[in-house]
């Protein structure tokens, strides 16, 4: 194979002359030299589609690890047959490097390619040695600067077709390093290790680790690294760099064995290979760089056999010494996996194929129903319905797909939702299963209770002595006989409307984001469905269009029945609050209150100023005298009528029955007495009761009635029916019409976008880029697997 001579017969044969054969032998050798050419070529080639198109393939392959400056570079320009200065870009410090070395006996210069970036296809053959280090530098270069990053596990792909090359492919890694150098990030070292580690994960390839001689295994800084890749060394080949800067310690045979055994460490089954290469960096011809490769294994064996007493053992250590071994070693193991691996690579590559030929076919049916309208709509129509389905589904009842992925809890919903506390409510409300997380039907009910919560902890808010004064005497004034219910009555529909209105339309609100929190879930659902069931064709994956007009269809389903179920409780509000509704007139609480119907309105003084002064008792029968005579009135003030607040949650202790007892105070004494007072509808804060307090205290029954009857007999069911019946009722038809009941030409906008063609064109290319190259491998390994 190579051209120069070396002295030392024992010299390896890889790097000498081939001795003379029989003409059968010959013929043997050579077929059996070309067999394996066409599996290295095979491999190569189908390395090269492997990383163009990002496949996972279990091709063997090579990767050289091991420290900064044990002679990695060193080894691969060894392997290579010329230099190209690798040591001077660092190329092993920041991406791999695939080198693909080819034997090609017709290529007396070596011919080095670089395979394009995201491309299986190569680039002009690069001459010049010292450009390869210039293109190698400039790619890392280019891809850091856009990844933003100190190193990347992308790799550079490099053909090398060379005379004196073997067939090989290794995968050259980043050197591990202890720290980062100056200007990189801290984490660069733990970064190395773990890309390091992930391409020397797979099985299917041969770890090829180098250590310097002048490590001691016990000191070894990175086997501790290996092991942990492969504990038991079953596909790690170590090789003991710069090993001529070692010899010189050995002196006595058992010193040189004991070393070169190294069973102590990597066990009786692991044997590693002893390797120096040229020290000269000089500029030398490549003829002279092979030479001088093959006179320093030569020196190393000459020193070992006559520089130590006694030898050494070589029939058990001379095959694993020297560079010429290691390269015979390693392009024979990697033959030998190539041809244990061509069965399943084979197997492999046919499902690969069968794969993308039917993905083309799914391409080739989407790019053809871009123009086929009424296919279109067919499987338009079946995804609708589909989503409808498992809405409905989700609404009565279901924990798939995972609650405690999906589901919300009541702080999120309120988080989410961007409505995070009940109008009016000042304490915390906090429902049953709060903490739970719940989606669909059970979320919905939880939003109903966490509404009746927060509606009974309102109460009738209080009222100033003004506001009861101007209500009652205008009811007094028309003559009506029960001119303290009327007020009351009138108080109470007034905070209603006031308090309640904005409750029900969070409540509304609430309870629609809950429902439109369903549509991914439903799409979560249909995904998993389709897995289950293999469904593949016809799918609308790729059509964003129609996504985006579905989901906005749905939201808008959803919102107008928020906006119709918040008309709905209105109307239920505004009907319990009407002065015709009898909500508040159910039950009388104060019969004392229909003496006042026997007095005519106009035959009494009615006092309005609370008023507490001694000077105020003194007068108080003298209703006659002008309020101009009197000393100063005090201004009347507001008053809170004292209603005590109900634990929260607890919905049914507010009603009427309850709030009877609090108007026992108004006996018929009480009432004679304020009669023969002149009629002072409201006295002072010494009496045992007062109109305005029994007003305010009739107001909050009433209010508390009111809430009652909204909550309990309208606000419910109305909610109930008015969001979950159409859910699962309606919503196909609703999203059908918003989405079908259109021409062709409105319905294909949202499949047809300006320039979705071209997508779809241009991934139909790349897919059949794709199975051209796989299908090429195919042929060509069927081609090896017939030879085997």
């Amino acid at each position: 194979m190579s051209s120069f001579t070396v002295a030392d017969s024992d010299t390896p044969p890889s790097l000498t002359s081939t001795p003379s054969k029989t003409p059968s032998s010959k013929m043997k050798s050579r077929r059996s030299q070309a067999e394996s050419k066409s599996r290295f070529e095979a491999y190569n080639r189908l390395q090269a589609a492997a990383v163009a198109f990002s496949e996972t393939m279990p091709i063997p392959e090579i990767v050289a690890v091991g420290g900064q400056s044990d002679g990695k570079s060193s080894l691969l320009e060894a392997l290579l047959g010329f230099r190209f200065n690798v040591r001077e870009v660092e190329m092993g410090t920041r991406r791999p490097l695939i080198l693909q070395m080819v034997h090609d006996a017709s290529a007396l210069e070596p011919r080095c390619r670089f395979q394009e970036e995201d491309s299986e296809e190569y680039g002009s053959p690069i001459v010049l040695a010292s450009a390869i280090a210039d293109v190698i530098k400039s790619r890392t270069e280019a891809l850091l600067k856009k990844t933003k990053a100190a190193v990347s596990p992308k790799p550079i792909v490099m053909r090398a077709e060379y005379a004196h090359c073997p067939n090989l492919t290794i995968i050259d890694t980043p050197g591990f390093v202890l720290k980062a150098k100056k200007g990189e990030p801290e984490n660069t070292p733990d970064e190395i290790l773990s890309m390091v580690k992930s391409l020397a994960s797979p099985p299917h390839r041969i770890l090829l680790f180098l250590q310097q001689s002048s490590v001691e295994w016990c000191s070894s800084l990175w086997l501790d690294a290996i092991r942990e890749i492969d504990p038991t060394y079953r596909r790690t080949v170590i090789v003991v760099s710069k090993f001529d800067n070692r010899l010189k310690e050995f002196g006595d045979r058992w010193e040189v064995d004991r070393y070169l055994s190294a069973s102590g460490y990597l066990g009786d089954s692991t044997h590693p290979f002893f390797v120096a290469l040229p020290k000269d960096r000089g500029n030398v011809s490549n003829d002279e760089f092979r030479r001088q490769i093959s006179q320093v294994d030569s020196e190393v064996l000459r020193h070992l056999r006559e520089g130590v007493k006694g030898g050494f053992d070589e029939e058990k250590f001379k095959s694993y010494i020297g560079f010429g071994r290691l390269r015979d070693y390693l392009e024979s193991e990697l033959q030998k996996k190539y041809k244990e691996a061509a069965p399943a690579t084979l197997a492999l590559l046919e499902q690969r194929c069968s794969e993308v030929t039917s993905e083309l076919a799914r391409m080739d049916s989407k790019i053809q129903a871009t123009s086929d309208v009424s296919h279109l709509r067919k499987f338009a129509m079946m995804h609708v319905a589909s989503i409808s389905n498992h809405v409905g589904a989700l609404i009565d009842g279901a924990a798939d797909p995972s609650p405690e992925q999906w589901g919300k809890t009541t702080v999120e919903e309120r988080s989410q939702s961007g409505i995070g506390v009940w109008p009016g409510v000042i304490a915390s409300v906090n429902p049953p299963n709060a903490t739970l997380r719940l989606y669909g039907g059970a979320a919905f009910e939880r939003v109903m209770h966490e509404f009746r919560c927060a509606a009974y902890s309102i109460e009738c808010p209080s009222v100033s002595r003004e506001k009861v004064a101007n209500i009652l005497l205008a009811h007094a004034g028309r003559g009506g006989g029960r001119a303290r219910t009327e007020a009351a009555a009138e108080i109470a529909r007034a905070a209603a409307k006031s308090w309640l209105s904005p409750l029900l339309d969070t409540a509304c609100d609430r309870l629609a984001f809950v429902l439109g929190s369903l549509f991914d879930l439903a799409l979560e659902r249909n995904r998993i469905q389709d897995l289950e069931c293999e469904i593949k064709g016809g799918d609308m994956d790729g059509y964003v269009g129609f996504h985006a007009a579905l989901r906005c269809a749905y939201n808008r389903f959803i919102g107008n029945l928020a906006k119709h179920c918040k008309q709905l409780v209105r109307h239920h509000l505004d009907s319990a609050t009407s002065p015709y509704s009898q909500v508040c007139y159910f039950n009388d609480y104060a019969p004392s209150y229909n003496k006042f119907s026997q007095a005519s309105a106009s035959s009494f003084f009615l006092e309005l100023s609370d008023t507490g002064s001694a000077s105020h008792d003194a007068r108080r029968d003298q209703e006659n005298i002008p309020p101009e005579n009197n000393a100063q009135e005090t201004t009347p003030g507001d008053a809170v009528y004292g209603v005590v607040k109900k634990e929260l949650g607890i919905c049914n202790d507010v009603g009427p029955r309850k709030r009877a007892s609090r108007m026992g105070g108004n006996s018929k004494n009480s009432d004679y007495v304020a009669l023969q007072n002149g009629g002072a509808l409201f006295g002072n804060g010494e009496r045992s009761s007062s109109a305005y307090a029994d007003i305010c205290i009739s107001a909050a029954q009433h209010f508390a009635r009111i809430r009652e009857v909204l909550v309990e007999r309208g606000v419910t069911s109305t909610l109930n029916s008015g969001f979950l019946t159409p859910c699962r009722d309606r919503i196909f038809v609703a999203l059908g019409l918003d989405l079908f009941a259109v021409n062709d030409e409105k319905f294909m906008d949202m499949f047809v976008a300006p320039g979705a063609i071209d997508v779809l064109q241009n991934e139909r290319e790349s897919l059949m880029k794709r199975q051209k190259m796989l299908q090429s491998c195919l042929n060509e390994f069927k081609s090896v697997a017939q030879a085997l």
